[in-house]
């Protein structure tokens, strides 16, 4: 090993998924490679989002980077272990930081050097490089959160850094020639807020590091948002996040099938507007409420979402053009009336709603439920309300409960419902959720059986006020199905202020129609209407 003074580390541009020849390279077979003054290395950091269109090959080629023993798939093996000695040593920095209101990153490292929790090396510039590549980790740490090193995320992130700095890179970094090699590292799927920075730090010290999710996913953005020190690259499909292929997989898919999914991707991608049957099962639905005149409200109401007005798929987002109306008296003109309400009432995603309340107010206190369901930034998150023992609705399919989750978090975060009496803000989101994590069956199953991109569901409402009167509750959850992508028509012949009551007029179209009618039952269709119908099915 030669006397270089200085490491600096350079990334190589990604290269084509199916030739990943450089990894298995040593430094000197990679350009540019110096070993003078300096040392000069060419890394491969790289994130692959998404897999390739035979799911089967990429997860072939996993399976092979763990069998390699260059590379460690460190998303599987974290060990989380940590002496009592170092963590006390760790917390007692920690509370220096705080008492002095803050340590600049150089400080922060020097202590931690005084501590010896930060490994040391036989080779004097790795020695200084792996502390000057920690002050850089720890300065992105402040840039990237206010109050930095007093950011109530900072303790967890910097124990998780010194723990596995110790349980990883001190044993690879021993076995390896730094002039000729590096480790390598394999991460697949989410990773935590500590395991980003552990990643980032792995990358700065000159570790080939190698980003997988077969979705598309990618966790290093927030931390590497300008890609300054890792390249991503979009493969052209999208699969599942699996479990990783420890085992080898046996399967092999033919060259029809193969070229079935390249052809689906060409079609049936997010700007194609060519969607087929639950392509877009995976992703979160969110609804963009249109405004209408009462003619155009029947017109889209027969129109699938995909056809709407500001249907867009992006970054796993479906935004969903719904419509949130509200249809005051009746119409002159009795038989088109009633041929449009029982249009829509007939139709197989409507829930016909003619008895009020519908919904039962939740009584229980479910503070303890909501606050243990916060993240950090004090919003609800899903996988966190998924994991509660009092969650209604593990039976649904995991994209069901999450997008569900994502509609309760976002309909509390900003919420359209009226205060009642002095009840504050945190109040309201407590009894938006109180009333929303156990939804009535039918709306359970509108919510499941909806396929994003194609016939929107519908909620038709009648109430003329002799059939009972709409609830809060009731308004709480047309504000959840309104949040998640769902029509929502709320017929009131009499012309009197329901919804109103609960949730602002602006957050809804109103259509006032010639008369009011106060004693007007739903008129069910005729016989012949009934015949013809199953005549024209």
């Amino acid at each position: 090993m030669n006397h270089f003074d200085q490491i600096l580390i350079k990334n190589a541009p990604i290269e084509d998924e199916n030739s990943l020849e450089l990894l298995y390279r040593t430094f000197p077979e990679r350009s540019p490679y110096e070993n003078g003054k300096e040392l000069i290395v060419t890394q491969a950091a790289w994130r692959f989002l998404g897999s390739d269109y035979d799911e089967n090959e990429y997860f072939l080629k996993l399976h092979e980077l763990y069998q390699s023993e260059k590379f460690h798939v460190l998303s599987e093996d974290l060990n989380k272990v940590i002496t009592p000695e170092r963590l006390q040593a760790i917390q007692s920095i920690h509370s220096i930081n705080q008492k002095e209101n803050g340590l600049s990153a150089n400080r922060f490292v020097a202590f931690l050097e005084g501590a010896t929790l930060i490994p040391s090396h036989r080779h004097p510039a790795m020695h200084r490089h792996l502390r000057k590549s920690l002050i850089t980790v720890l300065e992105l740490f402040e840039q990237h959160h206010e109050g930095g090193f007093s950011h109530p995320d900072f303790r967890r992130v910097l124990v998780d850094l010194m723990k596995w700095t110790w349980n990883h890179l001190d044993p690879w970094l021993e076995e390896v020639e730094i002039d000729m090699e590096m480790p390598g590292i394999v991460w697949y799927g989410e990773a935590s807020k500590s395991q980003q920075y552990f990643l980032l730090y792995s990358v700065i010290l000159g570790c080939d590091v190698l980003y997988f999710h077969p979705e598309g996913s990618d966790s290093l953005s927030e931390i590497d948002p300008e890609d300054r020190f890792t390249q991503k690259k979009k493969l052209p499909s999208k699969v599942a996040l699996e479990p990783f292929p420890i085992e080898k997989p046996e399967r092999r898919s033919t060259i029809a099938y193969r070229a079935t999914k390249e052809m689906d991707t060409v079609l049936h991608h997010e700007g194609s507007q060519l969607y087929k049957p639950w392509q877009l099962r995976t992703y979160s639905p969110k609804s963009v409420t249109l405004k209408t005149t009462y003619d155009e409200l029947f017109l889209i109401a027969k129109e699938k979402a995909f056809i709407r007005p500001n249907f867009k798929v992006e970054n796993g987002t479906v935004h969903i053009p719904a419509l949130f109306a509200k249809i005051m008296g009746i119409s002159e003109n009795r038989k088109e009336y009633w041929n449009r309400l029982q249009d829509l009432s007939e139709l197989k995603s409507t829930v016909m709603i003619r008895q009020f309340p519908f919904t039962k107010e939740t009584k229980a206190n479910q503070k303890f439920h909501y606050q243990h369901s916060l993240n950090r930034e004090g919003y609800l998150d899903p996988e966190l309300m998924m994991q509660g023992n009092w969650w209604q609705y593990k039976h649904l399919p995991i994209e069901t409960q999450k997008a569900i989750g994502q509609a309760i978090s976002r309909m509390c975060a900003n919420p359209k419902l009226l205060p009642e009496g002095a009840e504050g803000i945190e109040e309201m989101k407590l009894y938006l959720f109180s009333q929303t994590t156990k939804l009535p069956e039918e709306f359970v199953n509108l919510l499941q059986t909806f396929d994003y991109s194609q016939e929107v569901p519908k909620v038709v409402l009648y109430n003329t006020e002799l059939n009972g009167t709409l609830s809060r509750s009731d308004a709480a959850v047309l504000h959840l199905l309104n949040e998640f992508g769902i029509d929502i028509i709320l017929y009131n012949p009499p012309g009197h202020q329901c919804i109103e009551r609960f949730i602002d007029s602006n957050h809804f179209d109103t259509h006032w129609l010639e008369e009011m009618a106060f004693r007007q039952d739903f008129k069910e269709p005729s016989v012949f209407r009934k015949l013809f119908k199953s005549i024209k099915l």
